[in-house]
């Protein structure tokens, strides 16, 4: 028997960037957070220490920095393809690199009515993701969001359900349906011919729509619609990844104080809580590779 090093990577997680664009009165923000993962032949660092081939992690940090002053951060998927494509085509020992970004939106404030040139409020909206692979089969872009949380107060039941001596839960043809969605999908062909912001928007768009308007008879099966719409909208996307919460409402029972609750009151319970997933794939996509193959897994 012997013991061998398998599949490895490291780099630099979480480089917290802001980039304001001063090239007009009207000043623009992007807000990135950027981890960078290299792999290679970097097998001496693991099992000898040897740390020839190994380009400092502080370095992939003040590289994504430095890109972020000489290169476009929007859309924040082109500033990864070139910020990966630097690290492998530039840097002799590494063969292929990932980066994962989220991007947190900022609102500009308005000033009696009048949008201000230098000043914005940090958004409530979902953060935008995008995980970026260069290697030597292939670049990927997995586009995405997190934390869109999304309710709807009916048009979803959950009954005819499998039941166990254990099961207490009852039927219901109407209930609140809410979730905190994550939703990632995997671009494939040439990936600098692409219009990542239209597509981002066109994607939000076409799930949130579906999960208002399927009359869902599960979370699983609202999932299935979301996915199936986003790849038949955007044939460029090769499979779509899916994770919702089921961010329960229970009804709240009001019968102690004599007083009916048709609907109206809820405990909106944080936890535990149903774990809904789901990966939607166009049966002709190209392989992933290793797209799918996280560092700090933050998209």
């Amino acid at each position: 028997m012997s013991i061998v090093l398998g599949s490895h990577q490291y780099g630099k997680a979480e480089t917290h960037l802001v980039r304001i664009t001063r090239d007009s009165p009207r000043h623009e923000i992007v807000d990135l957070n950027v981890t960078t993962a290299l792999r290679g032949d970097f097998e001496a660092a693991y099992t000898h220490g040897d740390q020839a081939a190994v380009l400092p992690t502080d370095t992939q940090k003040n590289t994504a920095f430095v890109w972020a002053k000489t290169h476009p951060t929007d859309p924040i998927e082109a500033y990864g393809l070139s910020l990966a494509r630097h690290f492998v085509d530039d840097v002799d020992p590494v063969h292929g690199a990932r980066i994962e970004i989220e991007g947190f939106a900022w609102d500009r404030v308005s000033v009696d009515g009048v949008p201000h040139e230098h000043t914005w409020v940090r958004s409530g909206k979902e953060v935008r993701t995008a995980a970026v692979t260069v290697e030597p089969a292939g670049s990927h872009v997995v586009q995405g969001f997190k934390d869109l949380v999304i309710l709807k107060s009916t048009g979803s039941e959950f009954k005819d359900f499998l039941v166990d001596e254990f099961t207490t839960l009852q039927p219901t043809d109407d209930r609140v349906m809410a979730t905190s969605l994550v939703a990632r999908w995997r671009v494939s062909g040439d990936l600098d011919d692409v219009d990542w912001n239209a597509m981002y928007e066109g994607v939000k768009a076409i799930m949130t729509a579906r999960f208002a308007t399927v009359h869902s008879l599960a979370l699983q099966q609202t999932l299935w619609e979301m996915g199936k719409a986003a790849i038949e909208a955007f044939p460029r996307i090769a499979e779509v990844e899916l994770s919702a919460p089921n961010k329960h409402h229970f009804l709240v029972d009001f019968s102690s104080f004599g007083l009916d609750n048709d609907g109206e009151v809820f405990h909106a319970a944080d936890r535990p809580y149903g774990l809904i997933q789901a990966t939607v794939v166009r049966d002709d996509a190209e392989p992933a590779g290793d797209a799918w193959r996280e560092s700090a897994g933050l998209a």
